[in-house]
């Protein structure tokens, strides 16, 4: 293939190039830092600039609707991680203590506690 061929379609346009999550959250982190504009973004990503434009803006606007639907002390899966935890060590515990109970009995009779 030649150099001049490289890069573009059989009609001379330009081959459509996929940015991975997270190239394009770099090219919304270096325009929202102001490291860029958005024709050199462009250039660098070998994107086209309307990409980079579409690109900050849904950035934006995930980024709102995700602060908008977060509550302070509310969490969105209802589960807590700790709480989670602190429930199965209460179950382990009990599970122990009736174990331990159950060979005392055995171990030392019932009779004693007549």
């Amino acid at each position: 293939m030649p150099e001049q061929d490289r890069g573009t379609d059989r009609a001379g346009r330009r081959r459509k190039r996929f940015l991975t999550p997270q190239q394009k959250y770099e090219v919304f982190l270096q325009l929202v830092r102001q490291e860029t504009t958005i024709a050199e973004a462009a250039d660098q990503a070998g994107v086209d600039r309307t990409t980079v434009m579409k690109l900050r803006t849904v950035a934006k606007q995930g980024a709102l609707d995700a602060l908008a639907a977060s509550r302070p002390g509310v969490r969105n899966n209802g589960v807590d991680p700790e709480l989670a935890a602190a429930k199965a060590e209460i179950e382990r515990l009990g599970n122990a203590l009736k174990e331990m109970g159950v060979r005392l009995m055995l171990l030392e009779g019932k009779g004693r506690w007549d």
